[in-house]
């Protein structure tokens, strides 16, 4: 490739990346409207999951959009199949065993320390079984269809193909990640601000990460979905069934 070619390659994937997260933050927003504008009292008088559920069921109807478009127009394959299921199943089963061991652990050590998570909402049935619900049937699917199958495919696209940096992590999978993890931080342009935990953006890449090697190695967004899905149920679980064994339910 000719340096005049590698230059357009990458100011093309500078652009896309600004794009995508043009994408991201509108389709957020959007969601965000769309819960508003609904009247969710009846369903969750606590503001525990309704409001959440919309905003990502909203974004992911949005982010499908875009890659039924893109994939039409610019013939990107966003891996929306079952892939390889051998491959895609051995992931999930190390992430989930792996996860598991991490939330006990975790949780074990805030409960001994007397910092375990406190709740803006009480820990009844409805407000327990409705935030579990939405971590498991809509966080991952939105976050990942939005976070890593529509940028992964967008920036391969840009760049030509998929750029290799270590193993089998890629360019755009370091990218996808980045702006996963973005999406934790509270920011805006005008005027200029931004806030964030280190640890929360160093724990988003990472997971991105893994996530993104696991969605282009298995050629499917099914595994990452359930990664992400899995982990955020133990990880919220956990916090509930500790809280209540402590008593603080």
């Amino acid at each position: 490739m000719t340096q005049a070619k590698r230059l357009e390659r990458v100011l093309f994937g500078v652009a896309a990346c600004a794009l995508l997260l043009l994408a991201q933050v509108l389709t957020g927003r959007v969601g965000h409207r769309a819960a508003a504008l609904l009247p969710l009292e009846g369903i969750d008088p606590d503001g525990a999951f309704a409001a959440l559920s919309v905003h990502h069921a909203v974004q992911m109807l949005l982010g499908i959009a875009l890659i039924v478009v893109l994939g039409r127009l610019l013939h990107i394959r966003f891996y929306f199949q079952r892939g390889d299921s051998r491959v895609g199943l051995r992931y999930l089963g190390i992430y989930a065993a792996a996860f598991a061991a991490i939330t006990l652990i975790t949780h074990g050590q805030m409960a001994l320390s007397h910092q375990l998570p406190r709740y803006a909402y009480p820990l009844d049935t409805r407000n327990v079984l409705g935030t579990l619900a939405f971590q498991l049937f809509l966080s991952g699917p939105a976050e990942e269809v939005i976070y890593r199958a529509l940028p992964v495919g967008v920036l391969c696209y840009a760049f030509g193909a998929s750029v290799p940096l270590r193993g089998r992590v890629t360019l755009e999978i370091v990218l996808a990640s980045a702006l996963f993890a973005l999406a934790h931080a509270t920011w805006s342009l005008s005027p200029w601000s931004f806030q964030a935990d280190a640890f929360q953006l160093a724990y988003a890449f990472a997971l991105g990460t893994i996530q993104g090697v696991a969605y282009q190695h298995s050629k499917s967004i099914l595994y990452p979905i359930l990664m992400h899905s899995v982990s955020n149920v133990l990880m919220v679980g956990g916090g509930y069934l500790f809280t209540a064994l402590m008593g603080g339910a």
